[in-house]
């Protein structure tokens, strides 16, 4: 572990996404990057590619790739409405919409559940808050990144 909030960050992610994958596949038969996936469209549906791209800060190409063996199991669907030219709007399939709700239920359960372990008893961790903290600090990071906004030198320690 590291003393640099930085390091500190990046580590809990990864040990969250790792313990996530495990407990998904273990449970699942899915990936976390598979229930990523079908999450971040749960939230953004119904989705063009470029759309969920954005949103899991990866490339359109990278999408449009996984897109057809997600509808090919049953994950998703993607049409192609009317008078919209080529574009290809994606939403959950039933199945994809299950996975999501009972396996983000399962993993909420498991990371609420680790932060009352009771070995944190002696410095407990107010998960409402830290969630309001967290989410506080992501809508904040968009803002010092947009154009016109200050620079990391300006921002007061």
């Amino acid at each position: 572990m590291s003393d640099r909030l930085t390091f500190t960050l990046h580590e809990l992610i990864a040990e969250l996404d790792a313990y996530a994958d495990a407990a998904l596949r273990a449970q699942y038969g899915v990936s976390f990057n598979h229930f990523q996936f079908l999450a971040v469209l749960a939230d953004a549906a119904p989705a063009d590619m470029t759309t969920l791209a954005h949103c899991l800060g990866v490339t359109k190409a990278a999408v449009s790739k996984r897109v057809p063996a997600l509808v090919a199991d049953g994950w998703i669907t993607a049409d192609s409405p009317p008078g919209a030219g080529r574009s290809i709007l994606l939403t959950l399939s039933p199945k994809g919409a299950a996975l999501v709700r009972d396996a983000g239920a399962v993993l909420e359960g498991a990371f609420a559940a680790m932060l009352a372990h009771p070995s944190l008893a002696d410095d407990p961790i107010d998960a409402p808050r830290l969630n309001a903290q967290l989410v506080a600090l992501t809508a904040l990071i968009p803002r010092l990144a947009a154009p016109g906004a200050v620079s990391l030198q300006e921002i007061p320690a």
